[in-house]
């Protein structure tokens, strides 16, 4: 019996706005694997929109020639402090399992955190993390774990962490937990979505900012012909 990958993934736009300042892409990794990369432009609308997609489509190139997760993370971080002067910040969030070394690894240059489940129960990645962008010198915080069935790795944009903030509310963190907790690695779309629900709900779904949730679920497989399956949802 084989590994099996899922990924879930959930967005909304800010309010009144017509492009999504987050990007997020999928990329196969070439020596086995599959990396999901999360970025957070600054600003809103189309300038964000740019800068996000810029730093998602460079970090997916270094991917797929091989370069090493804190490798890409450092030449993203390069490649955007040149091209906008250091006067455009972005976060980025890279999460991936690698089957050359077999492990699951992140990167994180955000003010979100990457939550994690095991099998003996969460653990949340909050250390604080300049973004990239900005600052001369960046290094990203970097973690890796053997890879197991059953994990899960979550990670979302300052749109989701911000909810409710505009209307007095506060984001309960501890019912993010509850829904990661209460389901399995297969269920990473239905997590995806159920953070973003509540946060839309917070907001009374008007968004104040760009709102993304990014899943990835490990689980046990049977599927011997290795079969790949993506499926979309994209409103226009």
């Amino acid at each position: 019996m084989g590994m099996e990958v899922k990924i879930g993934i959930a967005q909304a736009n800010k309010y009144a706005m017509s492009e999504c300042g987050d990007s997020i892409e999928v990329t196969e990794r070439p020596r086995g694997g599959v990396s999901a990369i999360l970025a957070d432009g600054q600003g809103s609308g189309r300038a964000a929109k740019l800068t996000s997609s810029m730093v998602v489509h460079k970090a997916s190139s270094l991917i797929a020639e091989g370069a090493r997760d804190g490798a890409v993370a450092r030449a993203v971080h390069d490649y955007l402090y040149t091209m906008k002067n250091g006067k455009v910040s972005s976060t980025l969030t890279v999460l991936s399992v690698d089957l050359e070394t077999y492990t699951a690894v992140f990167s994180r240059n955000s003010n979100c955190p990457v939550i994690v489940k095991l099998d003996y129960g969460i653990d949340v990645y909050e250390q604080e993390i300049n973004s990239i962008g900005v600052h001369k010198h960046m290094k990203p915080l970097m973690h890796q774990m053997p890879l197991e069935t059953g994990m899960i790795f979550v990670s979302y944009s300052d749109g989701i962490q911000a909810a409710g903030r505009k209307r007095g509310r506060s984001m309960n963190f501890d019912h993010f937990l509850k829904i990661i907790q209460e389901n399995q690695p297969e269920d990473a779309t239905f997590i995806a979505e159920s953070i973003l629900e509540y946060a839309l709900q917070l907001d009374d779904y008007r968004p104040g900012d760009d709102m993304t949730v990014v899943v990835m679920g490990v689980t046990d497989s049977e599927n011997l012909h290795k079969i790949r399956r993506m499926g979309i949802s994209f409103p226009c």
